[in-house]
Formats: structure tokens, C-alpha cells, sequence
């Protein structure tokens, strides 16, 4: 039996990079998955964002654990499309146990990251976007009065500013990212009673599609003392951290191994946020 196994999990940013880890992660430990990505281009971001190609890898890969899966093309800033997706899936599974807010971008390179729109949509997405995922998925884990977990990945941008250089692009990444700690201990609070338990991960920068990307490299190079920040002191192969590490904290989160962890900003950052 796995860590959460007959559970179903709810996961948005679900074709690639963290969100396509934790769908595979929870699959192979026995969960069901529903999960959406908007499978196209926002114009603030340079680099290019997951495709429908993307995304049906992910369900490949979710289908070869054995597990179930049901997956659409959504875009996180539409409440009414992510209520779909999370109401079909319940519909077909029967229930809901998890939800990983996940989705986010990175509108901090190129001339884009100057204008107001990258600050509009790192909020509409990163801040606006948890709202829109968790919101309608908490009536689903009430209805099955078991409990539940929420996970909102924010960033260790979401504990610290050091990452901003004053430009628009970067402001909504680190104010969505500093936001969503508000909202997670708000629901904290009030379904606590419910026994639904709610907290924050921040991780350091993790090795995705994201990240690794020659508009992200060409920005680092561009601003040496942006990029010194991203330097963590316990060593890591890469520099980064890998998305299984983000995984295997979630796990720990949403399993019976975390029942007692709610309201917490849990930071996965080998030591970044310590200099």
C-alpha cells in the first residue's frame, strides 16, 4: 500500500516541470490525479511554456503507475474553466483528498519583464490562480468529510525579496509568491476544524523547464548579483534542486506522515534563505 493510496489529488501546472513530479510521485504511491495546464503562451513570459504534447507525456506517464487520471487544457487566472476540471474529476473518482496549487511562470527576462502586464500576470497566475484552484476544490474534500491537504507552492522569492530588482516582472513573482503565504494561513484557520490541513513549500530554484531555459541563462549572465542569490550553500549537482526533492516534501505533507503539519511555510532550499 502506498503513502496515499485510493486518494485522488487535484493538481494545477500539471504538464511539466514540478507539477507533472508530484503527479507521478502521488501516482506511484497510489493516487488518482486530476490536473490541468494552460498548455500555451502568456506574452509576459519569454521563454516557452508547456504544450498539449507536454501534457499528454504527463498522463502517459501517470497512466504507466497504474493509477487513474483525468487532465484538461485550463488556464489557472479562469475560475469557471478550473471548476470544470476539478468538478469532471471528481465526478469521475468519486472524490477529492488533495490539492497541489502549483501552477506559476517566471516573467522576469527579456524587455516583457519591464511592462505592467508581467506584474498583472505573475499575480493572475501565481496569487489569483491558487485562489481559483483551491477555492472551488474545498467543497469537494468538505463532501467526503475525511479530511484533506492543500499544498501551495510559493518560493523562497515568498520569504525573502532578495531576489528583485525593482522591475515589474519580478515584483509580481515575489509579491504573488510572499501572497500566497496569506492565503494559505487563512484556509489553515478556517478548515482546521474540518481536519483540512494547509501549508506553503518554498523551494529554492528547481532544474525545470522554467528555469533551465536560454532566457533564464542569458538573465543570470545579464545580472551577476541576481544570480548570486540563487548560490546554495549545501551543494547540489546541479546547482538546483530537483523537482523529486519538492515531491518527496509534498508527500511527506499530504500523508498520514504529516496529519499533525498545518499552517507552516515549509522551506526546501539547501540553505538558501540561511545567508
Amino acid at each position: 500500500m502506498g503513502r496515499v493510496a485510493g486518494k485522488v489529488a487535484f493538481i494545477s501546472g500539471l504538464a511539466r516541470g514540478q507539477g507533472r513530479s508530484h503527479a507521478v510521485a502521488l501516482a506511484e504511491e497510489g493516487a488518482d490525479i486530476i490536473g490541468f495546464d494552460i498548455c500555451g503562451q502568456i506574452d509576459s513570459v519569454e521563454y516557452s511554456m508547456a504544450t498539449r504534447e507536454d501534457l499528454d507525456e504527463t498522463i502517459n506517464l501517470v497512466e504507466k503507475t497504474g493509477r487513474r487520471i483525468h487532465a484538461a487544457v485550463a488556464d489557472a487566472r479562469e475560475i469557471a474553466a478550473v471548476r470544470k476540471v476539478v468538478d469532471d474529476g471528481v465526478r469521475e473518482f468519486g472524490r477529492l483528498d488533495i490539492v497541489l496549487a502549483n501552477a506559476g511562470i517566471l516573467p522576469v527576462t527579456g524587455e516583457q519583464r519591464l511592462t505592467d502586464e508581467a506584474f498583472y500576470d505573475g499575480i493572475d497566475v501565481m496569487l489569483k490562480g491558487v485562489y481559483n484552484t483551491v477555492q472551488p476544490a474545498i467543497p469537494h474534500i468538505l463532501a467526503g468529510a475525511r479530511g484533506g491537504s492543500i499544498v501551495i507552492t510559493s518560493s523562497t522569492a515568498g520569504i525573502s525579496g532578495s531576489l528583485c530588482d525593482g522591475q515589474s516582472g519580478v515584483l509580481g513573482y515575489v509579491a504573488s509568491k510572499h501572497g500566497v503565504v496569506g492565503l494559505m494561513r487563512a484556509w489553515a484557520n478556517a478548515y482546521a476544524k474540518d481536519s483540512i490541513r494547509v501549508n506553503t513549500v518554498h523551494p529554492a530554484g528547481v532544474a525545470t523547464p522554467m528555469v533551465l531555459n536560454e532566457a533564464v541563462g542569458r538573465f543570470m549572465a545579464e545580472f551577476p548579483d541576481l544570480a548570486s542569490n540563487l548560490q546554495n550553500p549545501l551543494p547540489t549537482p546541479t546547482g538546483l534542486i530537483e523537482p523529486i526533492d519538492i515531491s518527496n516534501t509534498i508527500l511527506h505533507l499530504v500523508s498520514e506522515t504529516g496529519r499533525y503539519v498545518t499552517g507552516t511555510t515549509m522551506v526546501v532550499d539547501a540553505g538558501n534563505t540561511l545567508q
